[in-house]
């Protein structure tokens, strides 16, 4: 319950956890099909850290740098968003929102380059989350990690104001930007885990598996080399 307190409150991160309470109450054993060949599909939540070459404009720090982990650097990328909280608007007003990734400075002072551009409307009430696609710079930022310096969320209103929580103040606890990432793996062949085994004489009436032993050696056939014997069971 505490770790649930510190994790961002948005929809992706609500959906994981209900998915894990329901699993742990209802967890029960199952079999997997013999010679079946399985993909895993897992979400993986980054929050933003400080980068180690933090690129700075205008003398401050900008949000946000995300370190990705090898199970997200040594598997498909299926999907990739970001998720951001905006501020909540007094009045119906349309908001323009710019993700912006962070580059080396260019020679004409340029340090940044688009990567998505939208407007929402908004009415008056609570504040939303709002998700963007990144899996493009994601792919991008993975071929090529020196390239991922960070990114700068933007999203003002028709007055001007930022709306968008990059460092969260005095009660924004929980709203801090973050990735959500689905990665699937490489498919792989499940182990067989139903076999029944049975001994001589027994009463089981479902099909199973005996014991047979194939001695070469007293069958006399001397000319095989090896293996002398092997478990062929039936």
């Amino acid at each position: 319950d505490v770790i649930k307190q510190l994790l961002p409150k948005a929809p992706p991160l609500q959906e994981l956890i209900d998915q894990y309470d329901v699993q742990r109450d209802d967890s029960s054993d199952g079999s997997l099909e013999d010679d079946d060949y399985h993909a895993t599909t897992e979400t993986i939540i980054t929050m933003p850290t400080e980068s180690d070459f933090l690129v700075q404009m205008e003398g401050k720090p900008k949000c946000c740098f995300f370190k990705f982990s090898s199970k997200i650097q040594y598997n498909k990328v299926v999907k990739a968003q970001l998720w951001i909280y905006l501020r909540q608007v007094q009045k119906p007003t349309t908001v323009f929102v710019q993700i912006l990734r962070l580059i080396k400075p260019m020679k004409d002072g340029t340090r940044y380059t688009g990567i998505r551009s939208l407007k929402l409307d908004m009415n008056p009430g609570t504040g939303i989350w709002q998700s963007i696609d990144v899996k493009t710079v994601l792919q991008n930022w993975l071929k090529q990690p020196e390239s991922n310096l960070g990114i700068e969320i933007k999203a003002f209103d028709e007055n001007g104001r930022n709306l968008a929580v990059t460092f969260p103040g005095p009660g924004e606890d929980g709203l801090n930007p973050f990735l959500e990432v689905r990665v699937t793996d490489t498919p792989k062949r499940s182990r067989r885990d139903f076999g029944l085994d049975c001994v001589e004489h027994s009463t089981e009436s479902r099909c199973c598996r005996y014991p047979l032993t194939v001695d070469f050696e007293a069958f006399g056939w001397d000319w095989i080399i090896a293996p002398k014997r092997y478990k062929a069971n039936y």
